[in-house]
């Protein structure tokens, strides 16, 4: 973060792993599982903060990208931010094709994939492409947490499934 390395805590997964299970929490505090999106290729965006700039961008950017990307695709955002607050957010942002997730309880998403900060308790910016089998098929670990992702990366990296 500006420059300053921070740890991660939780497994390290790789392209070509199995997507491991994680239990979140929807807007409605629903718990959700990996399960609930099985057969769908996933984007899955983790950021430190819908309350943002850049994590706000970022969601945006992939709710416009969302909707050329065809049904059989689901883009899924998950933060350590409340359920209620991504709510909120998404309300305000008009948001309709990302589906926020909460990893606050547990951080079970983020010790299951590795992207867990450690002293900040926030997820790292990473993005994971899992195919409709569950197998991790691209992985982008942005390097600098205030930066945004490479969309055109992940983009074809889907459209490769």
């Amino acid at each position: 973060m500006h420059g300053n390395p921070l740890n991660l805590l939780g497994n390290t997964v790789r392209v070509g792993d199995r997507a491991p299970d994680f239990t979140v929490f929807d807007n409605a505090l629903t718990p959700k599982t990996l399960k609930d999106y099985a057969g769908k290729k996933l984007i899955i965006s983790t950021v430190p903060s819908l309350d943002t700039p850049v994590c706000d961008t970022e969601t945006r950017k992939f709710n416009e990208i969302a909707s050329s990307l065809g049904d059989d695709v689901t883009v899924l955002t998950l933060s350590m931010d409340l359920p209620f607050a991504q709510g909120r957010w998404c309300g305000n942002a008009g948001i309709e094709r990302v589906i926020t997730l909460s990893d606050y309880a547990q951080a079970s998403f983020g010790h299951a994939y590795g992207v867990l900060l450690e002293n900040l308790r926030l997820l790292a910016r990473v993005v994971f492409v899992v195919d409709s089998d569950g197998v991790i098929r691209y992985i982008q670990r942005v390097p600098e947490i205030t930066q945004e992702p490479n969309y055109d990366e992940v983009i074809a990296a889907v459209r490769s499934l």
